[in-house]
């Protein structure tokens, strides 16, 4: 192992696509808008010599293999190595990794990491990863252009290579801000029916962070770094895992749990915190006090039951028709002035509304959310999304109609409320906490797993 091997295995596991061919396999780099030869021809000028300059010499050096590359306006680049790539593939072999398919969607990287035996080795290997899906867009940051972010993309369901991953960036001393996961309750916090919640992982690291202890080998991924932290008013210090603070909202209870493709430690099991992922996965970072803090008020942070829904009338009514516990309640049907439920919020902004006690009921915010989604026009939205502030499209409606009313159908018992338009309507979920605590038990075989069965009308009656 040298460093321009780790750097090249590092580019391969990044972005390698291995086909049947045995002269030829990809690398593909999934810059998009930023790679973009039409949006920023200069830059894309400088990939072009990044690749043949500087990675191209290292494939000759290496492994005698010769390389072009192809381009798309949208700005995905694809390297093309050609030659004999039996010593490239020996090696991977030595790893136990198949060069077979998309690498970084299966690859096993345990054994390749421990041959990364300095810091040199593992910056370098950590670089070709960086250089393929490393992305360096500006709209990754933590909330404002302040926490600059460099963010690994990864596809799939590799929950060991992320792990790995992160390991190989503590040991360097490089600090990752957040993991994002590819799960139900991290990409599907509030709608139990959404099905397409499968967007891939997300590594974030600070860019101060990065630039401190990792590296690029792109002349075009570091000077992007550097504009990326100019917008910064300050340097930004990682804090690690044990002593972060955790703040935690509310999750609903989603199909995806138990999705085929989850691996057996994660599956089955609701998570509350992209942290509560690591305390179950066994990471010596992890926060594991602050968990079973957690677990302590849990029927206040889980909903078995949508915590809001949007959707076409066509579709909400298909939800309530299909799910018995919805259908065989009796609602009570009533228009409520748009104005009263904003003088509402602005009273109390935690209120909950019918509910049996204090802790229970619909939430205001959540209520005003579904309504705001129900009274908009087609162009006030993306999609389900409001574009904009909720409560601004709000106030604009009520300024044009004083006597807006929304339909709302209560059901008898604490299931979901329906605001009913006529082409769009929303089921907003109650609070329950005392009921849902009830649901949760932990798996035998991992103190952190947590499990929630499907809420019942017995749970209901009862309480």
């Amino acid at each position: 192992m040298n460093t321009d091997k780790a750097y090249l295995l590092g580019i391969i596991i990044g972005g390698g696509i291995f086909g049947n061919a045995e002269d030829v396999f990809r690398i593909k780099l999934p810059y998009n808008k930023w790679g973009s030869y039409i949006e920023n021809p200069q830059r894309a000028g400088q990939i072009a010599r990044d690749i043949l300059m500087k990675v191209g010499q290292m494939f000759r050096a290496v492994y005698n293999l010769s390389i072009q590359y192809e381009t798309t306006p949208k700005g995905t680049w694809t390297i093309l190595c050609e030659g004999d790539t039996t010593a490239l593939k020996e090696d991977f072999a030595h790893y136990g990794i198949e060069c077979e398919g998309e690498l970084r969607g299966k690859a096993d990287i345990t054994l390749l990491i421990q041959d990364l035996v300095d810091v040199n080795l593992k910056r370098r290997f950590i670089a070709g990863i960086a250089d393929t899906i490393g992305s360096m867009a500006k709209t990754h940051r933590r909330f404002t252009d302040e926490h600059q972010i460099i963010s690994f993309e990864i596809k799939g369901f590799n929950y060991k290579f992320v792990c790995n991953l992160c390991h190989l960036l503590y040991s360097i001393n490089c600090i990752p801000d957040q993991v994002i996961w590819n799960h139900p309750n991290i990409h599907s916090t509030k709608n139990p029916f959404y099905d397409t919640w499968c967007k891939g992982f997300k590594l974030r690291i600070l860019l101060d962070q990065y630039a401190q202890f990792g590296a690029f080998a792109f002349r075009t991924k570091a000077e992007t770094s550097i504009e990326n932290r100019a917008l910064q008013h300050q340097t930004h210090k990682a804090e690690i895992c044990e002593t972060r603070s955790m703040n935690i909202s509310p999750s609903t209870i989603h199909k995806g749990e138990n999705d085929a493709r989850l691996p057996e430690i994660i599956k089955g099991g609701h998570y509350l915190h992209n942290r509560h992922f690591c305390a179950v996965l066994g990471c010596e970072h992890a926060p594991y006090d602050k968990i079973c803090e957690c677990f302590a008020r849990v029927g206040e942070y889980i909903n078995p039951f949508p915590i809001l829904c949007k959707e076409t009338t066509q579709r909400i009514e298909k939800i309530i028709n299909e799910t018995t516990l919805y259908s065989e309640r009796n609602y009570e049907t009533f228009n409520l002035h748009v104005s009263e439920l904003l003088s509402i919020y602005e009273n109390n902004k935690s209120t909950l509304m019918y509910g049996n006690n204090n802790s229970c009921g619909y939430p205001i915010l959540e209520i005003l959310q579904g309504v705001a989604y129900v009274i908009a026009n087609n162009d006030e939205l993306n999609g389900t999304r409001i574009k904009g502030n909720y409560i601004d499209l709000i106030n604009k409606h009520i300024l044009s109609n004083g006597t807006l009313t929304v339909e709302i159908k209560r059901p008898d018992l604490l299931t979901p409320l329906i605001i009913k338009g006529i082409d769009r309507s929303a089921l907003v979920g109650p609070v329950n906490p005392r009921v849902y605590s009830r649901l949760v038990s932990f798996s035998s075989e991992n103190a952190y797993k947590m499990v929630v069965r499907p809420i019942t009308l017995e749970d209901l009656q009862n309480d």
